[in-house]
């Protein structure tokens, strides 16, 4: 009765206060996503590309960047009025936003700031994010946990954050989590004590959802099975995965040893939260902010039911604009209506790209992306990939934006053996391009160490 009464206080007081605090519209679009989730398919692609007509006029009006390109194409915002318009336009990647990145930035734009990606993919990228971003961002999430009965002010861990980012947490943010009953656990670095301490914080807190990676929490999956540890009877709803490509043996021990189903979540800071499992099994589309095109190898836009790359526009980035932004991931528009009966449209068949976990010489087990915040950090490195032969030898191809000098070098070994061991070698090689896996697929951390 209490935990009910609680998460009420938070979700009608303490977080829409919070959110005007902070200059967010959170609570008003997500009002308004409830609402449009139930509208038909063709309904919610109308109010869609409607959307999208107003968007681009205030893009071409505001952004230097598209204004030269419409110019240079001989476009108005007059010839976009529909998803298949866009073909018109060229996409956007990683290389073009770090060479334009003054020329995307609206010349109008509100409260934002720097955000640079986690770099899984092996290109880290800094954007700006506003707080337009920000409020939609955080309106589709809210939506996604309560398709589960969990709603914000419920109990959650969160097995998340860097090492940067977990240093930087203030007392403020701290006091907020606690207010908002959110626990972050670092997801890191992992031996067994630190792993049956997470699980002794489960246990504890007895949370309604467990949200972050799904590395992560088959891990402490398969260590409470191990120790034969029952957490099933703990009253967790669901556990939210997001971030990384889910397997299905993954899904499959997280749900027995917790008892709870697990709901996937596609996306990323980048491009948004781009579609998220419903209770039915199938991944819907934001696509009221989002509009997904699917792509051959040769960038020609696919029919609903064909496998290709997927590019997003988001139309919550006036500030600093997402328009055809290539994914490098690969999925399908399914053409069947999902059985929960939204309108959203549904993606499937999502294949993104992977990341090991690592083993230290001591045996600690850290997620790949300890590693990659290394590198993400320093300049001079265009891409990269890290594959760990041995727990004795890891090696790095860079791909550098110059030369890579002697300094760089000392730096990136410096930095591998603080995680990894004095004792391990750091070898480094330099590439003109990472290339992808024997399958097409490109895994930017490997590990051939059992752990």
């Amino acid at each position: 009765m209490f935990n009910r009464f609680y998460t009420s206080i938070v979700t009608s007081l303490l977080f829409p206060l919070h959110e005007l605090l902070k200059k967010h519209k959170t609570v008003k679009i997500k009002q308004q996503l409830e609402q449009t989730q139930w509208l038909s398919q063709e309904a919610i692609i109308e109010q869609a590309e409607q959307r999208l007509h107003q968007f681009i006029k205030k893009t071409v009006t505001e952004v230097p960047y598209y204004r030269r390109i419409f110019t240079e194409k001989g476009l108005t915002p007059e010839n976009i009025r529909s998803i298949s318009d866009l073909s018109q336009l060229p996409f956007l990647d990683k290389t073009s936003i770090r060479n334009n990145f003054e020329q995307i930035t609206s010349e109008h734009a509100g409260a934002t700031q720097p955000f640079t990606t986690g770099g899984s993919s092996g290109t880290p990228l800094t954007f700006l994010l506003s707080n337009e971003r920000v409020s939609h961002d955080v309106a589709e999430k809210w939506r996604a946990t309560r398709w589960w009965d969990v709603d914000i002010g419920d109990k959650e861990i969160v097995a998340w954050g860097s090492p940067i980012e977990l240093g930087a947490q203030d007392k403020v943010r701290i006091a907020r989590d606690k207010l908002f009953r959110s626990t972050l656990i670092p997801a890191f670095d992992m031996n067994e004590t630190k792993l049956l301490g997470f699980i002794n914080q489960i246990k504890t807190i007895k949370p309604k959802m467990l949200f972050g990676y799904p590395s992560v929490y088959s891990l402490i999956a398969k260590t409470a099975k191990e120790k034969n540890i029952d957490l099933t009877q703990l009253g967790i709803k669901v556990v939210f995965v997001t971030s990384e490509r889910l397997y299905p043996y993954q899904r499959e021990i997280i749900e027995t040893i917790f008892g709870a189903p697990v709901a996937n979540g596609y996306g990323g800071r980048d491009a948004g939260f781009i579609a998220h499992e419903c209770p039915s099994g199938n991944m819907h589309i934001s696509a009221e902010d989002i509009i997904v095109e699917i792509i051959d190898p040769q960038g020609k836009v696919l029919p609903n039911g064909e496998s290709g790359e997927i590019v997003v526009t988001h139309m919550a980035t006036s500030d600093f604009p997402f328009i055809r932004y290539r994914t490098g991931d690969v999925g399908t528009i399914d053409t069947k209506p999902c059985a929960c009966g939204r309108g959203l449209p549904v993606l499937k068949n999502i294949e993104g790209r992977t990341t090991d976990f690592v083993v230290a010489h001591d045996g600690t087990i850290m997620h790949g992306l300890a590693l990659i915040y290394i590198l993400r950090e320093m300049n001079g490195i265009e891409e990269f990939k890290i594959t760990q032969e041995s727990i004795d030898f890891t090696r790095i191809e860079v791909v550098p934006s110059t030369e890579l000098s002697d300094e760089l070098k000392n730096k990136i070994i410096t930095g591998f053996k603080a995680r990894l061991g004095e004792q391990v070698d750091i070898g480094i090689e330099t590439a003109q391009q990472i290339a992808p896996e024997k399958s097409g697929k490109f895994r930017y951390v490997i590990s051939k160490v059992d752990y």
